[in-house]
Formats: C-alpha cells, sequence, structure tokens
C-alpha cells in the first residue's frame, strides 16, 4: 500500500490518447516518470494536451468514463490504472463551472470528503479550513450561482484541497484570479508541497510567477509527447527560443506586438448615474439582489481599448453586461450616443435583440454560453448567414478567420470538444463572424486571452487593435497586465462598489 503520508508515483509509457470522434492524437507517445513529491509545471502551446493529460491522471479517460476515446500505451498512478488512484487525487480543472456541483459553497467543498468516507466532524473543520486558505470571501452558506468566476476558482481549489490529495493536479488555478488571489493561491500551493509532500503537476500561462514553486517543467508538443524536460533554468536556458516559437510562455520572451493606430473617436455609450446590482440567488433560500455599483458615469468612445480591472467580485462582469444591453441597471442609463443614437435613441436594455446583437457584439467570460451549432465551421457561419450574407461570401471570411486564429484544424469538430484556449478563441471569431464590413461598433469581451498561447495571444490582440484601428471601440474586462499594457487606451478600476479613471500617470507605469 502507497505511504499516505507521502506524494503519489505517477509513470507514462508510450502514453497517448484521441478523443472520440477526432482524426489527429491529442498526445502521443508521452513517456514520462514523476516520482513522489515533485512538483512539475507542464508547458504546452494552446490544444497541445496539457488537460487531456491531467484528465488522464485524474482517471477521467477510457470506457466507460467522463472522456470517451481511443488510449494506447500505460499511464499508471501508484502501480495500478488511475481510475484505481481517483480517491487520492484533486483536480482542479480548467473551467470552475464545470466542477461545481452543489448549491452552497460549503456544501461544494465537503462533497469531495464526504465521498471519502470521512467522519462529519473532520469533513467540516476541513471546509472551514479550506475556504480560509483560499481567501474564499464569503460563508460556507454562500450560494455558489451567486459568485464571480474568480470566486468560483478560489472555491474549486478549496474542495480539492480539502480531500487532502496525494496527487494535486491544477489547471490554471490563477486564470480568472485578481493579482491578489493569484498569489494566495500560489502561496499556498507552495506551503501545500512543503508540508503535506503531495505530488503537484500545474499547468499555467504565468510562468514567471511559478517557476521558484516547481523543481521541473515538462514540455509537450501537439499530438506528441515530450519535447523537454528537466529543471526550470535549464529547460528555459537550452530551449526557451524554441518553446517561444512553438507558443510556450517563456520568461524573456513574451510576445511583443506593433499595433496601428487608431483615429480620435467620438461618444458610443454613456453610462449615466448607473446603480448596478446583481441578480437574485436561485432558491427558495436564496438572497434577494445585492448592489455591486453605484454612481457609474462612464463614456465609451470609438476607436479606443476600454480595460475594466479590480478584484474577483467587484462587478466587472456586471458593468460588461450593462454596457452590452444584456442587463438592465437598477438606476441610471446606459444611452446610445453618436451613430448609436442615430439609430436608436432608447437606453441600450430596450433595444430589439438582433438590433442589438449587430451594433453590440458580446464574448462572455463562460465560452460555451454562446455555442450554438455542432461544428466549429457552422459556428462561424451562423451570423452571416442570419444576417442574408451570400454563403460563397460567408465562407472565404470564416475560412479567413479560422486560419488567422488557428482554428482551420478544428472545423469539423464540436465547439464543447475544444480545449479551454480554443473555445476562447473560437467565442471571440463568433463575434466577428460576419466579416469586417459588418463587424460590431463595439466588441464586450470578458477576459478575451484567457488560456492563449504566445501566438495565439498575438493574434487575438492584432485583431482587437485591427477593430480599434477601424473606428470601432473595445471594452474588455481582464486580469491580464501584458494586455492592458498593450491595448488598453483607457482604465477604468472597479472596486469598493465604484468606478474609477485610473489616472494618466498610473497608466504610463502599467506600460
Amino acid at each position: 500500500m502507497p505511504d499516505p503520508s507521502q506524494g503519489a508515483r505517477v509513470e507514462l509509457a508510450g502514453w497517448g490518447w484521441r478523443h472520440s470522434g477526432r482524426r489527429e492524437w491529442a498526445l502521443r507517445g508521452v513517456d514520462l516518470t514523476i516520482e513522489p513529491g515533485e512538483r512539475v509545471l507542464l508547458l504546452g502551446a494552446s490544444g497541445a494536451g496539457k488537460s487531456t493529460l491531467l484528465h488522464a491522471m485524474a482517471g477521467l479517460t477510457g470506457p466507460e468514463r467522463a472522456i470517451d476515446g481511443e488510449q494506447e500505451g500505460s499511464l499508471l498512478v501508484d502501480g495500478e490504472p488511475a481510475a484505481a488512484r481517483r480517491g487520492g487525487t484533486g483536480l482542479v480543472a480548467q473551467d470552475p463551472e464545470t466542477q461545481l456541483v452543489m448549491a452552497r459553497a460549503g456544501d461544494d467543498v465537503a462533497f469531495g470528503p464526504e465521498n471519502l468516507g470521512v467522519a462529519r466532524e473532520e469533513i467540516w473543520r476541513r471546509v472551514d479550513t479550506a475556504l480560509r486558505e483560499v481567501g474564499f470571501p464569503y460563508g460556507p452558506q454562500r450560494s455558489t450561482a451567486a459568485l464571480s468566476g474568480g470566486e468560483k476558482q478560489r472555491l474549486v481549489v478549496a474542495g480539492a484541497l480539502a480531500m487532502r490529495p496525494r496527487l494535486l493536479l491544477l489547471d490554471e488555478p490563477t486564470a480568472n484570479l485578481d493579482p491578489e488571489g493569484a498569489w494566495v493561491v500560489r502561496g499556498l500551493v507552495a506551503r501545500l508541497a512543503e508540508t503535506r509532500g503531495a505530488t503537484l503537476v500545474l499547468v499555467e500561462h504565468r510562468v514567471a510567477e511559478v517557476t521558484d514553486l516547481v523543481d521541473r517543467v515538462v514540455v509537450v508538443e501537439p499530438g506528441g509527447g515530450v519535447v523537454a524536460d528537466g529543471p526550470p533554468h535549464e529547460v528555459f536556458t537550452r530551449h526557451g527560443a524554441d518553446l517561444a516559437a512553438r507558443g510556450v510562455w517563456v520568461p524573456g520572451h513574451e510576445p511583443r506586438v506593433a499595433l496601428p493606430a487608431a483615429p480620435a473617436g467620438e461618444t458610443l455609450l454613456e453610462a449615466v448615474a448607473c446603480v448596478l446590482r446583481t441578480p437574485p440567488e436561485p432558491g427558495l433560500g436564496g438572497a434577494g439582489p445585492r448592489t455591486v455599483l453605484e454612481s457609474v458615469n462612464e463614456t465609451v468612445r470609438s476607436a479606443g481599448a476600454t480595460a475594466l480591472t479590480g478584484p474577483n467580485g467587484a462587478g466587472k462582469s456586471t458593468l460588461l453586461a450593462a454596457l452590452a444591453g444584456l442587463a438592465a441597471p437598477h438606476s441610471g442609463e446606459v444611452r446610445p450616443r453618436g451613430p448609436l443614437a442615430a439609430e436608436d435613441t432608447r437606453p441600450l436594455h430596450r433595444w430589439p435583440a438582433r438590433r442589438l446583437a449587430r451594433r453590440i457584439g458580446t464574448v462572455f467570460q463562460h465560452a460555451e454560453d454562446q455555442f450554438v451549432t455542432t461544428t466549429v465551421r457552422d459556428e462561424l457561419r451562423f451570423a452571416p448567414l442570419r444576417a442574408g450574407m451570400r454563403r460563397a461570401e460567408a465562407d472565404v471570411w470564416v475560412t479567413e478567420l479560422m486560419e488567422r486564429l488557428r482554428l482551420a484544424p478544428l472545423a469539423d469538430e464540436h465547439p464543447f470538444t475544444l480545449s479551454g484556449g480554443e473555445k476562447r478563441r473560437l467565442s471571440v471569431a463568433t463575434a466577428l463572424s460576419s466579416g469586417p464590413a459588418h463587424a460590431p461598433d463595439v466588441l464586450v469581451l470578458d477576459e478575451p486571452t484567457f488560456g492563449q498561447d504566445t501566438r495565439t495571444w498575438r493574434e487575438l490582440v492584432e485583431l482587437l487593435a485591427d477593430l480599434r484601428a477601424q473606428g470601432r471601440a473595445i471594452v474588455m474586462a481582464t486580469h491580464d497586465e501584458l494586455l492592458l499594457r498593450t491595448l488598453a487606451d483607457v482604465e477604468l478600476r472597479v472596486g469598493g462598489g465604484r468606478v474609477h479613471r485610473a489616472a494618466p500617470h498610473a497608466r504610463e507605469e502599467a506600460r
């Protein structure tokens, strides 16, 4: 029997996986051994199979498992198939939405220990400890449906920690977190490895901030196996330039983007004395609406990029929904200005859906919320064909868009089967799929660069910059400091119930 006080041992020999219905292998020929207590940073380009490998280590792939497909070679945890060791494995998946199973925060964290047969008193000691360790800002009775994306991510991390796993698998655990939350989680990972001896496999794009937490870096390539393996300094010194060319985020090799100049723009949207509330929590015992922002008076200009920044739960997504016309303010109005007012002078939330969709494009935080077809190509055809574009014309633009955002090899795949980064690129592409001449006047995006490698990050930023240069307005909520420095013309800091425009000197320092 494995020693419960030690981390798990993971062994892969000639291992490969092909998702059901796919022609190409996600990974193939993977030979890798991770010793008990090792801390491994797993890197690779977007779509390289990193999440697939974590899911396999968690015992979620294979016949009668959550993820169906074809496997070759072997993957063992402590000498047994991974599925037989799931009770000792904690997984934090890329999308926290997929792991929330209970209506209340405390019950969700308790779910794992309860299924492991932990005594009731011990379960709730673990729940309280885990919520405190991740800096969860509410009590255990908080509705999971009322949480922001970053708060959900903290909760999922707490759920994994409460299981006291011997193998901890973290798939971009800080991707949706504000800087303070990311710092808390990274510190927690460091303490966990030191005090509990758990084996850690971490996928993270913020590479420079986690290299001190790991003692080994493993790089995989799409459809292949391991292409680099060793201590962080050695891997980045010997292979840094090559890995950066493959799209891997390597310290000192951040992407550089030459952006076109944008003309001076006019006001398109104006928030006037807006008070914004959250929806009521679901269920009979759910709390009522909660005011998150007051006295919002801001404008959005054409040919400009406006970034919303601030801590998780501050109201960034709520403000985005109001600016996109998808939610009515509790009081006050979001008014159209300039060419938008020439079309309809009513407050934005009162516009007909078809008109709103034509003028305001929206990219949601949860990409799957906006997918409506069964293939990537059809997803991108959907809007232009409904708008009356000829199929031949639509196909030309759709093909160009897929090539530019590296989605062409996935044209016939179901959108729900894509990786997190691929889903994000597709969600951005759908908002632009009617073609350059018909792009929306305002594009509203929630965390647009989530899950991207350096190549796809650059493509997304250049695409957004081109739209800005054409006179479109970009409004984005982001924790991506590089995106903020590269693209944002205006920073609106959201926090403490207010929205503050960052001072010019602060913006220059950020750049």
